[in-house]
């Protein structure tokens, strides 16, 4: 769905109303693929509101995502709901009219907003660095292993570490060539 600013300007007296339910799946999986495996309908409810030459829109969003987990890349639901306030500027000059933590946005020359865009975007930056499977737990012991190697807990690592005196096997010839050498003095 894409409005025109000359489409908006009819609204300056009382919001435009949106309820929609947008497809965003196709969108969204072969722009992404690594970071969204699907999205279900996503249910949209809120305004549009034209004011001198900006357009202000605020809607609630509501999901489900299905994201690979961070630490398995199977397949996990993220239920996803959240609130989206953004400006769409006719004119670059009007930035100053906003706070530096406020999600203000100069319009391309077609000075057309493409709420797919918006809400495909925001849906994206809603997606935590970190997500996990049910039966993968923060704490769990069930890392992902292949063949030659293994991903190991940061406390693990740590426990398991090499001692600092200890020679490798194959390099204890080596020590005999310098026997006046210290470790400690290297």
């Amino acid at each position: 769905m894409k409005w025109s600013l000359k489409e908006l300007q009819r609204y300056k007296n009382e919001p435009l109303h949106v309820k929609e339910q947008l497809d965003l799946n196709e969108m969204l999986t072969e722009r992404f693929p690594d970071q969204v495996m699907a999205v279900e309908p996503v249910l949209v409810d809120g305004y549009v509101s034209f004011k001198d030459g900006d357009v202000m829109l605020t809607l609630k969003v509501n999901t489900t995502l299905t994201v690979p987990s961070s630490r398995s890349l199977k397949p996990v639901q993220l239920p996803t709901q959240f609130d989206i306030t953004e400006f769409y500027l006719s004119d670059a000059s009007h930035m100053d009219r906003y706070e530096v933590d406020e999600a203000a946005l100069v319009l391309d020359e077609d000075q057309k907003i493409d709420l797919d865009e918006a809400v495909g975007e925001n849906l994206l930056l809603a997606i935590p660095l970190r997500v996990l499977a049910d039966d993968e737990s923060e704490d769990g012991d069930d890392m992902p292993t292949g063949s030659g190697w293994e991903v190991v807990s940061e406390e693990d690592y740590i426990g398991n570490e090499p001692k600092p005196n200890t020679v490798d096997p194959r390099l204890a010839k080596l020590k005999a060539l310098l026997p006046d050498q210290d470790n400690e003095n290297n």
